[in-house]
Formats: C-alpha cells, structure tokens, sequence
C-alpha cells in the first residue's frame, strides 16, 4: 500500500493564486503599459520598413532623373565624328549615351545578329544588329531597327538588308547592356540582350564592347527595319510611391494613437460609471464594497465589448460583493 504524499510549498515560497483569481489593479496597469508598449513596437517597426522602401524610391527616382537630363541634353546634339566620344581605346563614358555620332566604313551583313524578346509594339520583337567595319578597322554594332515576329514561324518573314559597300551612317550611342539575370540563353544567330561581350563572339575581336549605335540614318538609304521609339520622358511613379511610403509610416502611428486613446476614453468612461454606482449605492444607504481601488469599481455597460481588463475588474467587484 503506497503512502500518498502532499506536496507543500517550501517555507518562504509564495503561493500561486487560483487559476480564476481576478487580477489585481497593479496587473491590469502592468497588463495595459505591455499592451500599449506592443502597438507602439509594431508601428516602429512598420514605419522603419516604410522608411526603407521611401529610400528605394527615391533612389530610383534620382537614377530615373538623370536619365532624362542625358535625353535631355545628349539627344538633339548636332552629330560628332565617333572619334570625338568614343577613344581609340573603346572606353565610353556614360554622360555621352544618346549623343548622335557619324560613323564611315560599310556594314558586314554576314555577322548579323538577332536581340530576341525586344518590347516593341505590343509585341516580343526583334532588333537587328549588323556589325559595321569603321575606316579604321575597329567594328561596332548598330542596331538598325525592330521586326516582328514572322507570321507562320518565330523568326521576322524577311530582314532588310544594309546598304552594300561603303556607307556614312549616323547612330546614337548606347551603353552595353547586361546578361539577363535568369541566364537566358538564345539561338544561333540570336542574343538574349544586347551584351556586347556576347555579340562579339559572334562578330570578332575587333568589335568595340563598351557601346553600340542606334540607328538614325544612313547613306546611301535603303529599306530598314522599324525605327526605334524615342526614349519616353515620362519621369516614372517613384517619387510619389516615395512619398505615399512616407505617409503610410505616419498613418501606422496615428492609427495606434486613435487605439490607445479610445481605450483610455473606454476606460474613463468605465471609471465614471463606477463612481456613479457608487453615488447611488451611498444614497440608498447600501454598504460600500471593502476596499478596493479606484479603477477596480467599474461596472462595464452591457452592451459594449468587453476587453480582458474590463473582464478582471467585474470580477473582482462581483466577488466583494458576495
């Protein structure tokens, strides 16, 4: 037979209070200050990420800005000889793209090459890039215009071909473009994007990799592909999604002020509810409750929601009146 043993708390220990035991007026302080405390938190952090994102925009905004001054000031340019901008050794500064330059020597139509994917109107459209052999040997590619699709196969029906032998050509410069970031890759004769390093693989090493021509005009004229789009001077949404982020991070601080002071006003007008029972309690003679704080003798009004805290105090005035 097995001794049944009942543990004790140890001397000096405290004893845990009753599962249902309402809290005391210095815990549902303690209980609304952490409250408080949470929403506040949460909208720091939700303003720091609005922050974030505002700087995003207003970056891009910035980047957006000084490619419109380049259109701005590059584009209408009375065209230079190529040797003005572009140096015998191929370097190009960026503060030269859309500058308009002449170009002499004669196309190289067998090296042509196809940029797949281009947006051009409404459709995934190719741009054609023929190599062109300058007076000095160096090669760049120009991009004579867009096609579509052909329309019984991917590939456009018939591609216009340069003029032959030797021609003057004018082009605006264009920086190198990227490797798309997915790793893309394209069929024979084709390039994802207008990577230069990659169209040299196909054109040789004498091809200038740091910019190529966009097409304007040359001599003698022969049928071309569609010309390209002027670039689009719309200044982007940035600058307004800057600012709406901006706002948002306010709006999160306003809507945790409007939470907490309506739980304040709730509570006050609980608070005066109490001392109005209270009143009536003392004119018709009743005892008063034994003590107990101020903010514990609230009656919440029926019909309102109640929250934990107005749940504890009821409880504890329930329970000193019994």
């Amino acid at each position: 037979m097995s001794a049944q043993t009942t543990q004790r708390p140890a001397p000096g220990a405290s004893t845990p209070p009753p599962a249902d035991e309402p809290r005391t007026a210095a815990q549902i302080r303690r209980s609304r200050v952490i409250r408080w405390t949470s929403y506040t938190a949460l909208a720091v952090v939700f303003a720091i990420l609005c922050v974030y994102l505002s700087d995003w925009q207003f970056s891009r905004n910035d980047e957006r800005s000084g490619q419109l001054e380049l259109v701005a000031d590059n584009y209408d340019k009375a065209p230079v000889p190529l040797a003005e901008v572009l140096g015998a050794d191929g370097t190009f500064d960026p503060s030269d793209e859309w500058t308009p330059v002449t170009l002499s020597g004669e196309y190289i139509p067998e090296d042509e090459v196809l940029a797949r994917n281009r947006a051009h109107g409404g459709t995934s459209a190719f741009e054609v890039l023929v190599p062109f052999r300058l007076d000095d040997g160096r090669v760049i590619i120009v991009n004579r215009g867009w096609l579509r699709p052909g329309s019984t196969q991917p590939l456009p029906d018939v591609i216009p071909a340069p003029p032959t032998g030797h021609a003057a050509v004018e082009v605006r410069l264009r920086p190198s473009e990227g490797l798309p970031p997915s790793g893309r890759s394209a069929p024979e004769g084709q390039v994802p994007t207008i990577h230069l390093p990659s169209v040299a693989e196909v054109t040789g090493p004498d091809t200038i990799t740091s910019a190529y021509g966009l097409l304007v005009s040359e001599t003698p004229a022969t049928d071309r592909p569609n010309a390209p789009e002027a670039p689009s001077a719309d200044p982007g949404p940035h600058l307004s999604y800057a600012i709406q982020w901006i706002l948002f991070a306010l709006m999160g601080f306003v809507f945790i002020g409007y939470v907490i002071r309506t739980e304040i006003r709730h509570n006050r007008e609980d608070a005066a509810d109490a001392a109005a029972a209270a009143a009536a309690r003392a004119a018709a003679g009743e005892p008063e409750p034994a003590a107990q704080a101020p903010e514990l003798a609230i009656m919440r009004k029926s019909k309102r929601k109640r929250d934990r805290d107005s749940i504890d105090e009821d409880a504890i005035l329930d329970a000193q009146d019994k």
